[in-house]
């Protein structure tokens, strides 16, 4: 599949009935995703095309919304290598210009192990709402468990949002709160945007010594980065018609 879609000037509903039956025609699909690369602007929808990696279950990815932000949710997430800042990342639109007056939260693990993976991504297209569903691993939970057991894998995993929250018991452990922004490194690298003073939440033990478990993870992004490998069973890419508020 080289293309979903090329141009979606056409009627709705031949739009809708083409990504429909190509999403569930059973075969597995991925894409190697730069940022803006999968982007949603008004006329057109694109999704890239699968890796070979893809099809062993492991994915190198960058997948970003220009202009709005998107749904990242799991059962939940435990995380080693932890670490946060506060930033204003230049935010695209559809028209193609940039804004930076948004402050986000950067957050990142070094390694990171999820319960089970929902993307949820809304758009309008000639008037009418769709929803893109990604989802991975287990099925995500509306309300999560109590106790979860991870099935992805991610490494050097990033999420740029403006809001994280988990609906659960949260361990952190050998952090420090308030740490100089630009101290604050995860995998040797410090956090893009971190400036000398900004507020961060690094490790208190070294490289690598913070670690984190959020019970469910429900998250506003506008870039999940997953800079080294992302492993998960299972990945499907569906377009939904309405506005989705689950996987």
């Amino acid at each position: 599949m080289n293309h979903l879609l090329s141009g979606a000037r056409g009627a709705a509903a031949d739009w809708n009935a083409r990504m429909l039956a190509q999403a569930a025609d059973g075969t597995r699909r991925g894409t190697r995703w730069g940022r803006g690369a999968f982007a949603f602007v008004p006329s057109v929808l694109a999704i890239g095309v699968l890796g070979a990696a893809l099809a062993q279950g492991a994915l190198a990815a960058n997948f970003s919304v220009t202009g709005q932000p998107f749904t990242l949710t799991s059962n939940g997430v435990e995380g080693s290598g932890f670490g946060a800042i506060v930033n204003t990342p230049a935010v695209g639109r559809p028209d193609g210009t940039t804004s930076t007056s948004t402050a986000m939260a950067r957050v990142g693990f070094a390694s990171a192990h999820l319960a089970g993976l929902c993307g949820i991504v809304h758009q309008t297209i000639a008037g009418v709402p769709y929803s893109l569903l990604l989802t991975g691993g287990q099925k995500v939970a509306a309300s999560p468990p109590a106790t979860f057991t991870t099935d992805i894998d991610a490494s050097n995993l990033y999420i740029q949002a403006t809001e994280l929250q988990a609906y659960g018991p949260t361990t952190l452990q050998n952090a420090v709160l308030g740490q100089s922004a630009d101290q604050v490194t995860v995998a040797g690298k410090p956090l893009t945007g971190a400036l000398p003073g900004g507020f961060g939440l690094g490790s208190a033990g070294g490289e690598g010594g913070s670690s984190i478990a959020l019970h469910g993870l429900n998250a506003s992004a506008y870039d999940a980065e997953m800079a080294g490998a992302l492993v998960l069973p299972d990945l499907r890419i569906r377009v939904v018609a309405g506005t989705a508020t689950t996987c």
